[in-house]
């Protein structure tokens, strides 16, 4: 045995073959949702990490929490049949503002747990940690973080595993990594369609990035690849995963300040979510399976995605270099657009998607680059009819430079398969389109392309 003391409580911890667990009952913590425990989890978090680390352990039991702030060397360790809830109240969450700067470090945000500039944190088990988001309302576009809490957060940290958990209902986004180095994200189940704002992983600006095994139904984005800073998303690999969205199941972007650099992407299955009773954002079948955007002045290039089977999204597949050209700051000006080049996607099966089509396309005078995509079979309704065709081209003759960038933007597209619009080395193969109706539109339409196959 042990004995530590730490604000005036004197604790006994017990040694086990993984090092000193601390069990957050004996730091005051109670199995009674009524109460909060949040100092109590703290204090066993602040000893364990004066110790040296070792695991903080939620044995199983209901535990309300406002934030808690993960310190390095600590594996927070959640018990089958535990549960962090988190408080309705957001008078129970502390405010907390990074050093890192970026669009979303601008001001103080709220989260259940929070880490900043740690290293060597796990959080694992088998137990559950529930934001009970619901209770906070949205109350301005951009008030995520703000009013509405994050669930987890982690920003400039290192070498960070999240394996095994259960998560649900955030107040906003579920998980954030920001400027996050050696991150491993392992066999989670993440369940979050209880507010605006809801998706479900967002990596963002981090480097060396394994997420694997995960099971995730968002009402907002599923897999989200974000830059909103100059630090790319740089060395991500991404596999084996079943993804619900109600937007985009897979998306790099939207915001891309810095950019994307290989990515490796793959064995993906998109599919609706059994539950079709409430949609905060997006479309009833999902938006789009695989959006990869460029609008802020950032780079996408060296992007392999490929073994998708995806059930459902009005218009699956969504390449876009846009000029949004927004800041990360305030007043930084953005006058350079950005590129994309270097993407493949490869053996994406396709069934029962909407009748819009996909797309890839730049700008005038700002192409996308080097796209190859091969083995894709797209089946959806089709029933477009030459009377459609005069509200088609109408729609797709507005460029949309400036808008949000969005697989849906343009409504139905001039194609049943890909329309691909200022495009250069753009390689289309092994490519086929069924439609349950006749569909009068080609398969491909290419405008300001060359060459392309």
């Amino acid at each position: 045995m042990k004995t530590i003391l730490l604000g005036g409580w004197l604790l006994m911890s017990t040694l086990c073959a993984n090092g000193t667990e601390y069990n957050i009952r004996d730091f005051g913590a109670v199995s009674d949702t009524t109460r909060l425990s949040t100092e109590a989890v703290q204090r066993a978090i602040d000893a364990c990490h004066e110790a040296g680390g070792g695991r903080v352990v939620v044995p199983a039991g209901g535990y309300k929490i406002g934030t808690i702030q993960l310190r390095s060397h600590v594996n927070l360790h959640l018990q089958q049949g535990a549960t962090l809830y988190g408080s309705t109240s957001l008078a129970d969450y502390r405010p907390m503002k990074s050093a890192y700067v970026s669009l979303r470090t601008q001001t103080e945000t709220v989260q259940l747990i929070y880490a900043d500039n740690v290293d060597n944190v796990v959080i694992d088990g088998y137990g559950t940690i529930d934001g009970r988001g619901r209770a906070f309302a949205k109350l301005s576009w951009n008030d995520e973080g703000i009013t509405r809490p994050h669930l987890l957060r982690f920003i400039q940290s290192r070498d960070i595993v999240v394996k095994d958990i259960t998560l649900r209902n955030s107040g906003c986004w579920m998980q954030h990594y920001l400027a996050c180095d050696r991150l491993r994200i392992e066999g989670i189940k993440v369940f979050n369609r209880n507010n605006y704002n809801n998706d479900a992983l967002d990596i963002d600006g981090c480097h060396d990035v394994v997420v694997c095994g995960m099971i995730a139904d968002s009402d907002d984005d599923g897999i989200t690849l974000k830059s909103t800073s100059p630090r790319l998303c740089e060395n991500i690999r991404i596999a084996d995963c079943v993804v619900s969205s109600h937007c985009n199941a897979v998306k790099l972007g939207t915001e891309t300040n810095g950019g994307f650099r290989n990515v490796n992407i793959s064995g993906i299955v998109v599919k609706p979510s059994e539950n079709q009773q409430e949609k905060f954002f997006g479309q009833w079948i999902g938006s789009s399976a695989i959006s990869l955007e460029i609008v802020d002045g950032g780079v996408l290039e060296n992007v392999n995605i490929s073994d998708f089977t995806v059930e459902g999204t009005e218009s699956p597949i969504f390449v876009r270099l846009g000029n949004r050209a927004r800041g990360y700051y305030e007043g930084q000006v953005i006058n350079q657009v950005g590129k994309i080049s270097g993407v493949h996607i490869d053996n994406v099966q396709i069934r029962n998607a909407g009748r819009m089509g996909c797309s890839i396309t730049g700008l005038p005078g700002h192409p996308v680059e080097n796209i190859r995509v091969s083995r894709v079979t797209l089946h959806h309704r089709g029933g477009v009819t030459e009377s459609d065709m005069g509200e088609i081209k109408r729609s797709i003759a507005d460029e949309k430079e400036k808008e949000y960038p969005e697989a849906t933007m343009w409504g139905c597209l001039p194609a049943k398969g890909f329309y691909v619009r200022h495009a250069r080395q753009v390689e289309i193969s092994d490519f086929r389109v069924l439609t349950d109706q006749k569909d009068v539109r080609p398969e491909i339409v290419r405008e300001d392309v060359t060459p392309i196959d």
